[in-house]
C-alpha cells in the first residue's frame, strides 16, 4: 500500500511539472539576440577575395582609372568657362560595361534643377537683403554645363543621355574587361558668384578696381565611380552629400588673363613661361625655406597688378598624376607665399593664395598651417605622396587634391581676434586635411559621409594641438556632442546613415565620428593600439575605395580587441551614454570561532566607517553602477580617499555583457573612502552627469561644465 500511494505520488508530481512546463512554454516568448556584444556579421557586408575578412583589400582587389586631358579657358569678362576633354577610360573589373557614367555636378545649378524642390522652407519675419537676393533673386541664374558636344575620338557623334546632374553614355559595344574608351566632351558654363549664391567653387567680386578671385572645382564633366561593391555609384548631387571619384592622371591647360596668379592640382610644367624671372627666383628660395614662408608675389605687387586688366591671356600647363579630381584658383589680386616642409626626408611644398584683403591673417598663418597639417597627418597615417598642397582665401571651407579653399580675414584695418585667427586656421588644417581623407583613402563620400568628413576631423583635432598647445578644439571633445545626443531622437540619425538625409549635418558627419574615434583611442584602446591600427587602415587603402566595413575590420584585425560593441552603439544607433551609482555598501570582516572571515556590513550614513569597525579590516565596498543609457561604454570611477589622494580604476565595457542595466563590483582598499565619482574628467559623452557622484554633489562637473558655458 505504501509502495502504492508513493508510486502514485510520484506519478502526480511529474504529471504536475510537465503540465507546469508546457503551461510555462504556452506563456512565453522567444527572442533573438539583443546583447549588445553580439557580433557585426548580421550587419556587414559578406567578405570576399576583394574587400576581406581582415579588412585589407584582396587578391582580386580592382579599381577604374580614368584619365583625362583638357584644355580650359576663363574669361573674366562674362565669368564663364569654356572646356573640352578627352576621357580615356580603363575598365580594370571583371564586368562587361555597357554604359559609362558622367557627373555633371553644375546642373545642380541649372534652370530646370530639382535641388530646390526638394528643399522645404517658410517665409520668415524678417531676412537681410543679401539672403533674400539669393533665394529670390530679380533675374535667375543660368547655370548648369551646356554640353555641346560629346563625340567619339574620330569625331562622330557618341549616344549619350543626361539625367540631371548624371549622363549615360551609351557606348557603340560593351567595354571589355581589361578594354579601354575614350570619348570627347565640350561644354560651357556661367560661373556663379559663391559669395551672394552660394557654392562650393565660383567667384568672389571686389567693387574696388572691379576684380574677382576665382576658385574653380567640378568645373568638367568627369566620371563616377565603378567598383565591386555597388557596381556605378551615380547617385544623383543635390548639393550636400560630396562626391566619388576615380584615380587617373590629368592633363590640364588652363587659360586665363595674362595678369592673373593661378594655383591648381599637379606638376606646373611651363613655369618660365608664366612666372617672371624675379617669382622664378623667389620660389627656389622658398624651396630650401623650412622655417617661414617666403613671398613670391608681395602685397605691394598684387595691389599695383589689380588696378589694371590685361587684355592678354597665358595658359598656365599642368601634369597631375594619380589623383581622383582637379581644381585650380585664379586672381590678378593674389599675394603668393611658399615654404617647403620635410616629410621624411621629401620636400612637399606649401603655398598659400591670398587677396590683400586677407592679410596679415593669411600672411601670419595660412602657409604655417599647411605645413603643419601635412607633418601631422602623416605621422598618423602615411607620408604624404605629392609634391605641394596650397590653402586658397577662398571664403569657405571646400578640398580637393593638392588646393583647398579656405575663409578668414581681418578687420580693415588688419588686427584680428583670437577667433577669427583659430577658425581659419581650424578650417584651413581640416581642408588640407582632406588630402588625406578623402583625396588619397579615396571612400565614397555621397554615401558615407563620415568616413571622409569625420576621420578627418578627428585627426584635425592631433594637428590643431601640435600647431598650438592651447588650441581652442571644440568639435571631437566628449562633453560637446552631449547636447546633441541627448537631443530630440525624431531629429537625430545615427551616423551610418546617408548624408542627403540626416537633419544635423554637422554632428552627424563631423561630430559625432570624431567625437568616437576619440573615446576610441584615449578611453576603449589606448593611444598605443589605436595609432598602428588606424595607420593600418590608412596604409591598406590608400588610392583604394574602402567601405566602412573595411575600417571597422582593420582597426579590430590591427589590435587584437572585438570592438564590435563599438561600431554598433555609436555608428548604428543613436543610444547615449548614461552611467550612474545606484547604491554604495560598507563592508568590514571579522573573524569567527570556525576560522572563516565574516563580512559585516556598516550602515553608518555616508561613506565614512563607525567606531565599531575592526582596525586591522581592511575597506570593504560594494558598489552598484546602473546604466540609464543605452550604450556600453567603460567604467571609469575617481575614488578619493580620506587623506586627500586619488585613486582611479576603469572596467572594460564587456563589465555589461551578461546584465545591460547594472553590474556591481566589490573594491577592497587599505584606506577608506570619502567620494566615488564617475568619468571625472568627462571622457565618455555621458548626458547625465547628476548620477555620477557618491554622495551626490550639489552641481556635478557637468553642470559646473555648462553653467560656466552659460556664464
Amino acid at each position: 500500500m505504501k509502495k502504492t500511494i508513493f508510486l502514485f505520488f510520484s506519478v502526480f508530481l511529474v504529471t504536475f511539472y510537465v503540465s507546469a512546463q508546457e503551461k510555462t512554454r504556452k506563456t512565453q516568448k522567444g527572442h533573438t539576440n539583443q546583447n549588445k556584444f553580439k557580433q557585426l556579421d548580421e550587419l556587414l557586408p559578406t567578405p570576399n577575395n576583394q574587400h576581406t575578412a581582415s579588412g585589407a583589400p584582396g587578391k582580386e582587389y580592382t579599381q577604374q582609372k580614368v584619365d583625362y586631358k583638357m584644355d580650359i579657358v576663363l574669361d573674366d569678362d562674362k565669368q564663364r568657362i569654356t572646356g573640352s576633354e578627352t576621357i580615356t577610360y580603363h575598365n580594370n573589373s571583371e564586368d562587361e560595361l555597357p554604359y559609362l557614367w558622367v557627373q555633371l555636378d553644375q546642373n545642380m545649378r541649372a534652370a530646370d534643377s530639382k535641388t530646390p524642390d526638394i528643399q522645404t522652407n517658410r517665409i520668415p519675419k524678417k531676412v537681410n537683403k543679401r539672403v533674400f537676393d539669393r533665394f529670390f533673386p530679380e533675374k535667375p541664374f543660368d547655370g548648369g554645363f551646356k554640353v555641346t558636344s560629346v563625340t567619339n575620338t574620330d569625331g562622330s557623334k557618341l549616344s549619350h543621355t543626361i539625367n540631371q546632374t548624371m549622363m549615360r553614355i551609351n557606348l557603340p559595344k560593351p567595354l571589355a574587361p581589361g578594354a579601354t574608351f575614350s570619348f570627347n566632351i565640350d561644354w560651357w558654363y556661367n560661373i556663379n558668384n559663391h559669395r551672394t549664391q552660394g557654392g562650393r567653387s565660383g567667384y568672389e567680386h571686389f567693387t574696388e578696381n572691379n576684380n574677382n578671385n576665382y576658385v574653380i572645382a567640378q568645373f568638367y564633366p568627369r566620371m563616377a565611380v565603378y567598383d565591386n561593391v555597388e557596381g556605378w555609384q551615380n547617385d544623383q548631387f543635390w548639393g550636400r552629400s560630396e562626391f566619388a571619384l576615380e584615380f587617373g592622371d590629368f592633363d590640364v591647360n588652363i587659360t586665363v588673363p595674362a595678369d592673373h596668379i593661378l594655383g591648381a592640382t599637379g606638376v606646373l610644367q611651363n613655369e618660365k613661361e608664366v612666372l617672371t624671372k624675379k617669382q622664378q627666383e623667389r620660389l627656389a628660395k622658398a624651396r630650401k625655406a623650412y622655417d617661414k614662408p617666403v613671398l613670391i608675389v608681395s602685397q605691394k605687387e598684387a595691389e599695383k597688378t589689380e588696378k589694371s586688366k590685361s587684355k592678354k591671356t597665358k595658359t598656365w600647363k599642368f601634369s597631375a598624376k594619380n589623383v581622383r579630381d582637379y581644381a585650380f584658383a585664379t586672381s590678378r589680386k593674389f599675394i603668393w607665399d611658399a615654404m617647403a616642409v620635410d616629410i621624411n626626408g621629401k620636400d612637399v611644398m606649401a603655398y598659400s593664395l591670398y587677396s590683400k584683403e586677407a592679410n596679415p591673417l593669411y600672411g601670419d598663418h595660412s602657409t604655417r598651417a599647411v605645413a603643419q597639417t601635412l607633418k601631422t597627418y602623416s605621422d598618423y597615417t602615411f607620408d604624404y605622396p605629392y609634391h605641394k598642397a596650397i590653402s586658397v582665401d577662398g571664403q569657405m571651407g571646400m578640398e580637393y587634391p593638392q588646393i583647398c579653399f579656405n575663409p578668414g580675414r581681418p578687420n580693415p584695418d588688419g588686427t584680428y581676434s583670437d577667433r577669427t585667427k583659430y577658425r581659419m586656421i581650424k578650417v584651413t588644417v581640416h581642408e588640407v586635411g582632406h588630402n588625406f581623407f578623402p583625396m588619397i583613402v579615396n571612400s565614397d563620400e555621397r554615401k558615407w559621409t563620415w568616413m571622409d568628413e569625420g576621420l578627418n576631423s578627428f585627426v584635425e583635432m592631433l594637428a590643431e594641438e601640435a600647431y598650438d598647445p592651447n588650441f581652442p578644439i571644440v568639435r571631437g571633445l566628449p562633453k560637446n556632442i552631449v547636447g546633441y545626443m541627448d537631443g530630440n531622437q525624431d531629429r537625430i540619425a545615427p551616423i551610418m546613415s546617408k548624408g542627403d538625409n540626416v537633419y544635423s549635418f554637422g554632428n552627424n558627419a563631423y561630430g559625432k565620428p570624431a567625437t568616437a574615434l576619440y573615446i576610441l583611442r584615449n578611453t576603449v584602446m589606448g593611444p598605443e593600439l589605436f595609432d598602428y591600427a588606424f595607420k593600418t587602415y590608412a596604409k591598406r587603402w590608400k588610392f583604394k575605395h574602402p567601405t566602412p566595413a573595411d575600417f571597422f575590420r582593420t582597426m579590430e584585425d590591427a589590435s587584437a580587441m572585438d570592438l564590435d560593441w563599438f561600431w554598433r552603439g555609436w555608428f548604428y544607433t543613436t543610444d547615449v551614454t548614461d552611467i550612474g551609482i545606484e547604491g554604495v555598501k560598507k563592508f568590514y570582516t571579522k573573524d569567527d570561532s570556525n576560522g572563516d572571515i565574516d563580512f559585516i556590513e556598516d550602515t553608518t550614513s555616508g561613506l565614512g566607517f563607525g567606531k565599531h569597525k575592526n582596525p586591522k579590516s581592511k575597506f570593504y565596498y560594494e558598489i552598484t553602477y546602473n546604466k540609464p543609457g543605452g550604450l556600453v561604454m567603460p567604467i571609469i570611477v575617481e575614488f578619493t580617499y580620506k587623506d586627500g589622494t586619488k585613486e582611479r580604476k576603469q572596467y572594460p565595457a564587456q563589465i555589461w555583457r551578461l546584465d545591460d542595466n547594472k553590474v556591481t563590483k566589490v573594491f577592497a582598499s587599505d584606506k577608506e573612502i570619502t567620494n566615488i565619482a564617475l568619468d571625472p574628467d568627462l571622457q565618455t559623452a555621458d548626458v547625465d552627469t547628476s548620477n555620477n557622484n557618491w554622495p551626490k554633489e550639489k552641481e556635478t562637473k557637468f553642470e559646473k561644465f555648462k553653467n560656466k558655458i552659460k556664464g
